[in-house]
């Protein structure tokens, strides 16, 4: 590591009006801050013309945009190279999740007696697990699109990303958590940060779309009717309810009355809070191909909820910046709202209250993402509207 600050001074000085320097001390986090004006309006090119003159020093600048305009330059020492996985542990997770995917999906035979223990049952799944795969063909082809998305976005930037983490949840409604990617390195800057958060809801829901569609045609409908116990609609967003409409020509489910209140109101009510059941009415008898479209939009919609260091945190952040947070409180009232209608959303609002008060910064805090991605940031949140699902489940 070089200290000498004339050096340092004639690296930053080409691409930077420097109008005072201050030394760091040891509670500071930086060892220099310049601060003043950069000499050129690309601040992107600004930012990698110092990055890889320091780099021989084992430095590192960050770029901080104050008030009023002003510009901060810190130097600081090389972050730490991130540990390296074992993909062998990616693999394994991977493959459990498809045999927990598949015993979700498995289809028995109505006429097929359920046994009453636990073995019996765990048994019975086993030996029909190979008619799960439509379903977890279909719903992994969506969740490994929407993790790749991150991945493939990652490693064009040049960013060390994480190969997807996949996690089993046996006996569930998917029989998966879904999958996380580690970002193991602050991004370069806000446009890298958007491009890798984008890029995971985009290409999931370019796979959920034609995947809806093709379980909805392997679909049928039916009358609702009250269950013994265990019994679900799901829920409906604009996207599924178009979706449905196209298929089968209808709104679903469809009452067989409105109780007494204007149609519009009915399903505003309906939309919103799942009640009432329409029980004698019509909708949909989701074939397991549906159901794995359905859980695409689902989701999309929880990664595009615009809050912490979900992908619509990250959408959020690159167009406000730290004025996000003002909306975080928001967000966790009306989730504890939904929340009496579906509790999921009390767990979400629990997640997002101790992980999503604050967001990471980039390395580069200056250069903003740019009008044609900005227009794709505000198509991300018109998105997030259609595929949003108020109430996830409906029981019966």
């Amino acid at each position: 590591m070089i200290t000498d600050l004339e050096i340092l001074t004639s690296l930053v000085a080409p691409i930077f009006n420097i109008e005072d320097v201050t030394s760091g001390g040891n509670n500071d986090p930086y060892l220099l801050r310049y601060r003043g004006k950069l000499t050129s309006p690309d601040s992107a090119a600004a930012y990698d013309q110092l990055e890889t003159a320091l780099k021989p020093h084992s430095l590192m600048p960050l770029f901080r945009q104050g008030e009023n305009g002003a510009q901060t330059i810190l130097i600081i020492q090389n972050l730490p190279a991130p540990k390296a996985t074992n993909p062998r542990t990616n693999l394994l997770m991977f493959i459990l999740t498809v045999l927990s995917v598949m015993l979700t999906g498995a289809q028995i035979p109505l006429d097929v007696p359920i046994p009453t223990d636990l073995l019996g049952q765990l048994g019975l799944m086993a030996r029909y697990i190979l008619t799960g795969w439509p379903f977890a063909l279909a719903l992994l082809s969506i969740l490994v699109s929407h993790e790749f998305g991150h991945y493939f976005a990652g490693r064009y930037h040049k960013t060390d990303v994480s190969l997807p983490f996949f996690i089993p949840l046996p006996f569930s409604l998917l029989g998966t958590m879904g999958a996380v990617i580690n970002m193991r390195e602050m991004t370069k800057n806000k446009r890298t940060l958007f491009d890798i958060g984008v890029a995971g809801p985009l290409a999931g829901l370019i796979v959920s779309i034609p995947v809806l569609f093709i379980g909805l045609t392997l679909s049928s409908t039916g009358p609702i009717l009250p269950s013994d116990g265990g019994g679900y609609i799901e829920g409906n967003s604009l996207l599924y309810l178009l979706a449905k409409y196209i298929v089968f020509g209808q709104l679903l489910p469809a009452p067989a009355n409105f109780n007494g209140l204007p149609p519009l109101i009915y399903w505003l009510a309906y939309f919103f809070t799942g009640q009432p059941v329409p029980f004698g009415g019509l909708d949909v008898f989701i074939h397991p191909v549906a159901l794995a479209g359905w859980a695409g939009l689902l989701v999309t919609a929880i990664n595009l909820i615009p809050a912490g260091q979900l992908d619509g945190g990250h959408i959020l952040y690159v167009l406000f910046g730290k004025r996000l947070q003002r909306a975080l409180p928001a967000i966790l009232t009306a989730m504890g709202i939904m929340g009496f209608f579906w509790p999921g959303w009390w767990l979400w609002a629990a997640i997002l209250f101790f992980f999503g008060r604050s967001h990471p910064e980039t390395r580069d805090e200056i250069t903003e993402i740019g009008p044609k991605r900005r227009i794709l940031a505000w198509l991300m949140i018109f998105v997030f509207l259609l595929v949003f699902i108020p109430v996830p489940m409906v029981s019966l």
